[in-house]
């Protein structure tokens, strides 16, 4: 959209447009470089052009002030961006100004090519960087040099970096005093840089920390810093000494959202008193990491807690959940993969059921819950209106029918890998008066005819029915992926819960590549149609 090609163009501005791009720029995020020239039958559409237009005396874009055109752009896809930077110079330079986000790929040669870069786009304040781990990286220098074209910078992103160091990232951070964001994964680091973000950077809020290799055993201990105050989200993924940010978590005075997955070391100790310290706390994650009921004890004291995930912890119990039960009355969101080991069962789960009554949203994976439990979710938690089951051997049709006659709220409901049949399903046809969509997956005893017959009996309802064979939880569909909660986990119920070692981390990573869970897809695409959230860096 935009201009008319014009017959009067400068020569300068032909050469501006056909001059080759540098091939630094990743195609990814927002910004990439190389962008495609349009086809040779690329047309402008009529809503910038009236007749006198298409004749090429009268431009209507000329009207519109710089703002506006810029605000246009937002709309854009990265494509059709790049596509209207090539109009004219004056759009050219709007989108230059008006580009608040870059993705780079951060190979080494692209400290030549970053002077030119940020010379047109001087508006940047989220920057991600990513280099193939069979590729040299971007170093010291380069990083120094994008702190000082990007003095307004309050993102930055790195993964796969393995060239830049401590020392850059320290050098780096005394430039960026408005970084409100850092995540790094999959890099070289090692403490100091990160006690280097933490101490110069007084404003930042949030903080993620994934596959550190300069990060082991015996390394310092990493403090809030000057970011004591201003700390809210701390994200850390398979870190080998987890331990070490201990005095970080507990030290951010303001820490609404804490996630830790698949992090060694007894985190008994930091999670059992951080109610302490941090008691309005909001969101906790904790997949696959030594913790025990004591610590999940601990985490209960912090009464403000709305969403709770416990994933793959083998020493948590019903005795946990009876303290969260007892202290979190506020809890919205509960997510729970048992492993199949029976720890957790109707006994936790009822207790929760009584004691929390703003329950929206609960997810239940390789756990044994019965008629007593699921009939306490329906009769208490008047607000549900998410639910999903998976991987259980006592979710038959009484249960189903139990959720249909009394839970009025429910809008959305998966089911997966249960023995339920027909009879289960009919029962949904008079049952749940909000119900708007049903997923079923792999329960062998539901027909596609009962299928039909629902739909036919309620032609607003969307029901879904997929596969009936495959595993409970096989290598094809591994990876659970919750993005409702913001948050990215893997699910591998057939793997041994005394099987933690590097075997179990391999099969982890594998997940990460297999298609997504039926719970991810499903609630994820509900939850954008219901919130649409920008995108994060």
């Amino acid at each position: 959209m935009g201009q008319s090609p014009s017959t009067s163009s400068s020569p300068l501005e032909l050469n501006r447009r056909d001059r080759p791009l540098p091939e630094c720029l990743g195609s990814g995020l927002e910004f990439g470089l190389r962008p495609p020239h349009p086809p040779e039958s690329f047309a402008l559409p009529d809503l910038f052009r009236g007749e006198e237009a298409v004749a090429g005396s009268y431009d209507y874009t000329g009207d519109l002030p710089d703002e506006c055109l810029a605000h246009v752009f937002h709309f854009l896809g990265s494509g059709d961006r790049k596509r209207c930077s090539l109009v004219c110079k004056r759009w050219l330079r709007v989108d230059g100004e008006s580009r608040h986000r870059i993705s780079l790929n951060a190979q080494a040669d692209l400290l030549n090519f970053i002077p030119h870069i940020f010379a047109r786009f001087d508006s940047v304040s989220k920057l991600s960087l990513r280099c193939d781990r069979k590729l040299i990286s971007i170093n010291d220098d380069a990083l120094i040099l994008l702190s000082l074209k990007c003095p307004s910078l309050s993102r930055l992103r790195l993964r796969g970096c393995h060239e830049i160091t401590d020392i850059g990232i320290a050098a780096f951070s005394r430039h960026a005093k408005n970084l409100r964001k850092f995540s790094c994964g999959s890099c070289s680091l090692g403490t100091v840089a990160i006690n280097a973000v933490l101490d110069h950077c007084s404003g930042l809020e949030e903080i993620s920390i994934k596959r550190l290799r300069g990060i082991h055993d015996g390394s310092e201990l990493i403090r809030p810093g000057a970011a004591s105050k201003s700390l809210k989200s701390i994200c850390l993924k398979e870190i080998i000494n987890g331990q070490c940010f201990g005095p970080l978590i507990i030290g951010a005075k303001s820490l609404r959202t804490l996630k830790l997955i698949r992090c060694s070391g007894d985190w008994d100790s930091i999670l059992g008193t951080i109610a302490s310290y941090n008691p309005t706390l909001l969101e906790v994650y904790l997949e696959k990491i030594q913790l025990t009921d004591v610590g999940l004890s601990g985490i209960s004291l912090c009464k403000e807690i709305e969403t709770l995930h416990i994933v793959k912890i083998r020493e948590c119990s019903n005795f946990g959940l009876y303290s969260i039960a007892e202290n979190c009355r506020l809890l919205r969101k509960l997510y729970i993969d048992g492993w199949r080991i029976n720890r957790i069962g109707d006994e936790g789960l009822a207790a929760i059921a009584k004691q929390c009554p703003n329950l929206q949203e609960i997810v239940l994976i390789g756990v044994n819950a019965t008629h007593l439990s699921m009939s306490l979710f329906a009769s208490n938690c008047l607000k549900l209106e998410r639910l999903a089951l998976c991987g259980s051997d006592t979710i038959g049709d009484a249960e189903i029918a139990c959720i249909a006659t009394k839970c009025e709220a429910l809008r959305k409901l998966c089911i997966k890998s249960c023995p339920i049949t027909d009879v289960g399903i009919e029962s949904l046809a008079l049952g749940c008066p909000s119900l708007m969509k049903v997923k079923v997956r792999k329960c062998r005893g539901v027909s596609d005819q009962v299928a039909e017959w629902l739909r036919e009996q309620r032609s607003s309802l969307d029901f879904n029915l997929g596969a009936k064979t495959g595993d409970v939880m096989g290598a094809e569909e591994s990876a659970v992926e919750f993005p409702l909660m913001s948050t990215q986990q893997v699910a591998d119920l057939d793997a041994s819960p005394s099987s933690h070692d590097r075997s179990t981390l391999f099969r982890a990573k594998l997940g990460l590549f297999a298609n997504r869970n039926f719970v991810a897809c499903t609630f994820g695409r509900w939850s954008n149609s219901k919130n649409s959230s920008s995108r994060n860096m």
